[in-house]
C-alpha cells in the first residue's frame, strides 16, 4: 500500500451472485481507502495479501442498504454499497457511525467523477431480483433517485462527458483492477473431500464438507491452507479438490477412479431403485452415468445401464443424457435428473459413489516428516518375513494401522536407502503402497508403509479361486497398471539400472546374476498388495536396488526372477519400463489362472531357452481373446513393440466398457 490511507478498518464483505443459485459468503476483509482506491486485504499481522480493488474513477454510486430486514446474516449489520461499472460490491459496518463515515468519505472522493448514476437500487441483489423493485435483470435502471452529496434537497451530478487532451485524445475510464464478480476473484478455494484430524502442531483440521483458501502450494502432495476462522496449516492436497463449476470431484455422486465393473459391483451391492454412479468413460474427457433400475419394461429382474453423458456441438457447450433436456454443465443435468427420469429406466435417486469410501493415504504422516519417533509406534503380530527383515502389524500413535518392515543389520545399502526414501515418500498414488517414513537413528532401521488387510495379490488369488469373475480379474489388472503408470511417468521404473547391472558370461549356462536386483515389479503378484476395499497396489517399488544380496541361483525361480523376465534381461541384461510391460504381462496371466506359477513344468534352464526362442504362455482359460491379445502384446520380442503402462491402462479400460471384449 504506497498511497497515504484515507480510511482504514476491518470490515465485512459480500460476495457477488453470479446466478440465482449461487450462495452468498460473507468474509472479513481489511479495507483500505486511498485518494485512487478503495482496496481490500486478507490481513494479518505480519502480511497482508490484497483479494481485491476498485479504482475511485470507476465507482458511479456509494450508498447506504435500506430495509436489510432479515437478510443479513453476518455479525455487521450496517451495509452500504459501492457500484463501479456494472457491479456491486456490498460492504457491512460495525456500526451507523462508521458506515457513514465511509459511505460520506468515499462520496467525497468520486464527487468529480465522469460517470455518476442519477438512479440507483436501495435495497440487496438478492436471488436473481432486486429487493426493492423485483427487476430480475442485475443492470436493471435504479429505482431511487441518487444524492451525491448526501443531501436531499440536492440534485445527483450528471454524468460528465470524457474530456479531451491538448492533443484531441479522448481518455477512456480505467476498468476496477481486480474483477469483484466472483466475490474474491483470487482466492484459491477449495473443498475437503475427507476429515484430516492433523497429526502435528503445524497441520490444519479439514472437516468434510468446509472450505478452505489455498495459501501456499508446497509440493504436489501438501498445501499450506487457511479455515474460515483465520488458523493456518499443512493439509494433504488429495483430501482437497478446488471449488469451481465444472470440477465434478466436489459432488457425492461422483466417482473418478471406478471403472464400469467396479460401478456395477457397487450398484449391486447397494441394491435400491434409482441408485446411480457418475464416473470417467473409457474415452478421455467424457463422462457416464451408471443407474440400478430393479424392474425393466415393467418386467421383474435387476438391471444396470449405462448413459453416456452427450455435449452438444459449437459454444457454448452443453450437456444431456435425454436430447430434449440440455444442461450448461453436468452438475445441472444431474440434479434435473434426480427429479425427473426423461428417457432414463429410472430418475437418479441413490448417488452411491462415494460412499464406504475411507480417505486416502498421504504423503507421508505430515509434510516433510519423514524420520518417524520409534516410540510413536506399537508393535502387533507378525506377517512375514522375507529377504530384507521382519514385517509386523503396527500402530502409529494409536491412530493409523501400518506396516512396520524391521531391516535386518547388513541386508541393505542404508544410507543410501534412507537418501531415496525422501524421493519415495513423494510418490503418492491411489494404486501405489504408500511409505510413510523410516526409523534411521537406531538398529534396526524401520520402514513405515500403508498396512494392506488382504496381504499379497499371489495369496488373495489363490484364496478365492473360483469365485473371481473375468471382468473383476481384469479390474485387478487395471489397478496394478494405474499404479505402473504413475511410476513411469515419474521416470521411477528404469532410473539408475541400466548401468547398475552386470551378467555373467554365460547366463544361460550359469543361471548365476551378478548385480543388484533388477525392477521390483518383475516377481508379479508376489510384489503386489491387496487392502481391505479389494484394491490392488504395487508395493517395494524401488527398494530392491538396495538389497545386499548379489547372487541369485536359485533354479525354482525365487530370487532371480526367471519366468518374468523378458528376453533382453535374460540376454543382455539391459533393463527399461518396456522390460517391466513383459513383467506386467506375467502378472496378467498369474491373475487369469487364479495364482498359477508361470512355466510351472519348467525350470529355469528351461524358461530361459522357451523364452529366447519365441515361447510364450499359453491363453488361460479364464482369459476372454481380447485380454489375451493385450498380454501377448506385453511380450512383444523388441522392447520397442511393447506398449507403454499409459497405452495399456487405455486398453484395458476399453475392455472393461466392452461387454464383447469380456466375453469368452
Amino acid at each position: 500500500m504506497s498511497a497515504e490511507p484515507l480510511l482504514e478498518e476491518t470490515l465485512i464483505k459480500r460476495s457477488q451472485q453470479k446466478r440465482r443459485t449461487s450462495p452468498l459468503n460473507y468474509k472479513e476483509r481489511l479495507f483500505v481507502l486511498t485518494k485512487s482506491s478503495l482496496s481490500y486485504y486478507d490481513g494479518r499481522a505480519e502480511k497482508k495479501f490484497r483479494r481485491g480493488s476498485i479504482q475511485l474513477s470507476c465507482i458511479r454510486c456509494v450508498e447506504v442498504v435500506k430495509d436489510v430486514g432479515g437478510i443479513n446474516p453476518c455479525q455487521y449489520k450496517y451495509p452500504f454499497q459501492v457500484v463501479h461499472e456494472s457491479n456491486t460490491l456490498y460492504v457491512f459496518t460495525p456500526s451507523q457511525d462508521s458506515r457513514s463515515v465511509w459511505v460520506q468519505r468515499i462520496k467525497e472522493e468520486i464527487r468529480d467523477n465522469r460517470e455518476i448514476l442519477t438512479k440507483f437500487h436501495p435495497q440487496f441483489w438478492c436471488e436473481g431480483a432486486w429487493l426493492c423493485c423485483r427487476q430480475e435483470e442485475k443492470q436493471a435502471p435504479g429505482c431511487e433517485e441518487y444524492n451525491l452529496f448526501g443531501d436531499a434537497s440536492r440534485k445527483p451530478l450528471p454524468p460528465i462527458p470524457a474530456e479531451e487532451d491538448k492533443d484531441g485524445r479522448r481518455w477512456p475510464i480505467l476498468p476496477p483492477e481486480v474483477d469483484d464478480e466472483d466475490g474474491d476473484a483470487t482466492d484459491d478455494v477449495v473443498v475437503a473431500l475427507y476429515d484430516f484430524p492433523g497429526s502435528e502442531s503445524h497441520d490444519l483440521q479439514l472437516v468434510q464438507g468446509g472450505e478452505y483458501i489455498i495459501v501456499e502450494r508446497c509440493d504436489v502432495n501438501w498445501y499450506k491452507a487457511r479455515n474460515q476462522h483465520g488458523e493456518e496449516g499443512y493439509i494433504p492436497s488429495n483430501y482437497v479438490t478446488e471449488k469451481k463449476s465444472g470440477n465434478l470431484a466436489q459432488f457425492a455422486w461422483y466417482s473418478k477412479h471406478v471403472n464400469r465393473n467396479k460401478a456395477e459391483e457397487l450398484l449391486r451391492k447397494e441394491d435400491k431403485e434409482g441408485a446411480f454412479i457418475v464416473r470417467e468413460s473409457s474415452t478421455q474427457g467424457t463422462y457416464t452415468v451408471s443407474l440400478y433400475t430393479k424392474s425393466v419394461g415393467g418386467k421383474g429382474g435387476a438391471a444396470i445401464k449405462h448413459y453416456r453423458i452427450r455435449e452438444t456441438r459449437g459454444s457454448p457447450k452443453q450437456f444431456y443424457l435425454a436430447g430434449k433436456h440440455v444442461f450448461d454443465s453436468i452438475a445441472e443435468l444431474i440434479t434435473y435428473h434426480q427429479h425427473n427420469a426423461a428417457g432414463l429406466v429410472a430418475r437418479l435417486r441413490y448417488p452411491v459413489g462415494k460412499q464406504d469410501k475411507s480417505a486416502p493415504s498421504t504423503a507421508g504422516f505430515s509434510y516433510e516428516k519423514w524420520e518417524i519417533n520409534p516410540s510413536d509406534l506399537t508393535f502387533m503380530k507378525e506377517l512375514g518375513s522375507g529377504q530384507v527383515g521382519v514385517v509386523r502389524l503396527g500402530m502409529w500413535r494409536a491412530q493409523h494401522k501400518v506396516a512396520i518392515k524391521a531391516i535386518k543389520h547388513g541386508a541393505m545399502y542404508e544410507e543410501d536407502f534412507i537418501e531415496e526414501a525422501k524421493v519415495m515418500m513423494k510418490l503418492s498414488h491411489p494404486k501405489l503402497v504408500q511409505l510413510y517414513g523410516v526409523c534411521s537413528q537406531q538398529q534396526p532401521i524401520y520402514i513405515i508403509t500403508e498396512f494392506m488387510e488382504h496381504g499379497c495379490l499371489l495369496d488373495f488369488l489363490r484364496r478365492r479361486r473360483g469365485s473371481i469373475s473375468p471382468a473383476s480379474l481384469l479390474s485387478i489388472c487395471l489397478d496394478v497398471c494405474e499404479g505402473m503408470r504413475h511410476l513411469e511417468s515419474n521416470s521411477f521404473i528404469h532410473r539408475d539400472l541400466v548401468s547398475s547391472h552386470t551378467v555373467s558370461y554365460n547366463f544361460c549356462k550359469s543361471l548365476t546374476v551378478f548385480s543388484k536386483s533388477p525392477s521390483f515389479v518383475v516377481q508379479g503378484a508376489r510384489n503386489c498388495l491387496v487392502n481391505d476395499s479389494l484394491v490392488v497396489k504395487v508395493s517395494d517399488f524401488g527398494m530392491a536396488r538396495y538389497v545386499l544380496d548379489d547372487q541369485y541361483t536359485s533354479s525354482s525361480g525365487s530370487k532371480f526372477p526367471v519366468k518374468w523376465s523378458p528376453p533382453e534381461v535374460l540376454n543382455f541384461c539391459r533393463h527399461s519400463s518396456k522390460s517391466d510391460v513383459w513383467s506386467y504381462g506375467v502378472l496378467m496371466w498369474e491373475a487369469f489362472t487364479e495364482g498359477r506359477m508361470p512355466f510351472e513344468q519348467n525350470n529355469n534352464r528351461e524358461v530361459v531357452t522357451l523364452v529366447t526362442t519365441g515361447h510364450r504362455l499359453s491363453r488361460p482359460k479364464l482369459a476372454p481373446a481380447a485380454v489375451y491379445d493385450i498380454m501377448q502384446l506385453c511380450w512383444q520380442e523388441r522392447p520397442e513393440d511393447r506398449p507403454s503402462f499409459s497405452q495399456l491402462c487405455l486398453m484395458i479400460c476399453d475392455a472393461l466398457e466392452s461387454d464383447a471384449a469380456l466375453a469368452n
